[in-house]
């Protein structure tokens, strides 16, 4: 062990994001309903995602963890050398992560890795004081400042904090109440300060939520665009978001606010859809269309809170049926619109300039990037 240079804690949350394909817009409490309707764990192919690229420089990194699922299976399929210092109970929970984090600090880490959602980043940041956190992203929601936007990210900045190219910046650690989210309603609490490693183009930011009269105006004309363009005899899917709700509302529908639904000719298909009634759906219209709008602040259109628009229902509805909307100020804010769908070859076939509706026949271009590959 001469050699290493840098001790690193790393923990998987084996139930991150189970919920959101299936409609659930949140895992916790809900992992054995999230199995029950056919969701799949994702946080270990995520984590080692991450895991592969460290493993280019194993000879230098030395990592702590917790047993099995929740760290020690992923590491030893990479190859990487590790000590188990937690014992985690069956099935895991909170309480394991705050231990195992614990242990992490006792073994004197560098830097504390874990894979997750915002509850796991609460989890960790209750704990981990001034020793900098990093989120290798899978949850339903991610509305924290410590993720990096793919799991890929996550490796280039653990490299280049170990290796001292990078330092850290202080950011805030938030979630939201999953009962009042399941209903429609957005409340994000400050939980938390933490230090992360930190590279502009590698990290997202705090979600944001913009309210103006000029806001509400270009929502309107977006909608009134959208009302008339959805009169061609398509399946239109509507993303979670107040941009896409605000089409539904003048259709005189009530959408499901952070979730899918599916309208044509007028009608409502399909309210809160989870991804198996999208494929299903899909299978039985001629002509199916996605409308998403991106996150403020983080610009995703596709991994994050709406992940019932996997990568299957994107693959047989065709990136070419994707229509993008967001209001100006949104758009203005940020640098490029970003996909992480889960399929790399999508996310790369979504990739490049793309036009944006902003308002009524109005439309601006727009980069989108492959989070995989920044």
């Amino acid at each position: 062990m001469a050699d290493i240079v840098a001790r690193i804690g790393f923990l998987i949350n084996p139930i991150a994001g189970m919920g959101g394909s299936v409609g659930l817009k949140g895992t916790d409490g809900l992992a054995d309903a999230a199995a029950a309707r056919g969701a799949k764990p994702l946080a270990s192919e995520r984590a080692k995602a991450c895991l592969q690229r460290l493993a280019k420089e194993a000879g230098h990194l030395f990592f702590f963890t917790a047993s099995k699922s929740m760290g020690e299976d992923a590491l030893m399929d990479c190859g990487l050398d590790f000590s188990v210092v937690h014992d985690a109970s069956s099935p895991s929970g909170s309480e394991d992560t705050i231990l195992a984090c614990r242990a992490f600090l006792e073994n004197g880490i560098d830097l504390l890795l874990f894979c997750g959602g915002d509850g796991t980043a609460r989890d960790v940041a209750s704990v981990a004081g001034q020793i900098p956190i990093l989120g290798i992203p899978a949850g339903v929601k991610m509305h924290s400042g410590v993720f990096a936007i793919s799991p890929e990210a996550a490796a280039e900045l653990a490299l280049g904090f170990i290796r001292g190219e990078l330092l850290t910046r202080e950011t805030e650690i938030v979630d939201v109440d999953e009962d009042l989210y399941r209903c429609g309603e957005l409340q994000t609490r400050l939980y938390a300060a933490a230090k992360t490693p930190y590279k502009p183009v590698l990290v997202q930011e705090r979600k944001r939520i913009y309210s103006s009269a000029d806001e509400e105006e270009f929502k309107n004309q977006i909608a009134l665009f959208a009302s008339e363009f959805m009169r061609d005899g398509s399946a239109y899917v509507l993303g979670a978001g107040t941009t896409t709700a605000r089409i539904a509302e003048l259709l005189g529908m009530e959408k499901t606010l952070l979730g899918v639904d599916v309208i044509k000719d007028g009608k409502l298909l399909a309210k809160d859809a989870a991804e198996l009634d999208l494929l299903e759906l899909i299978a039985n219209e001629r002509s199916v269309k996605i409308i998403l709008s991106p996150i403020g602040a983080q610009g995703f259109i596709l991994g994050r809170g709406s992940q019932q628009i996997s990568a299957e229902v994107l693959r047989r509805v065709g990136t070419e049926n994707l229509i993008i909307i967001s209001t100006p100020h949104k758009l203005a804010e940020l640098p490029y619109l970003l996909a992480d769908c889960g399929d790399k070859g999508l996310d790369r076939a979504l990739s490049g300039r793309k036009r944006v509706v902003t308002g009524y026949r109005v439309a601006q271009l727009k980069e989108i990037k492959a989070a995989t590959n920044i």
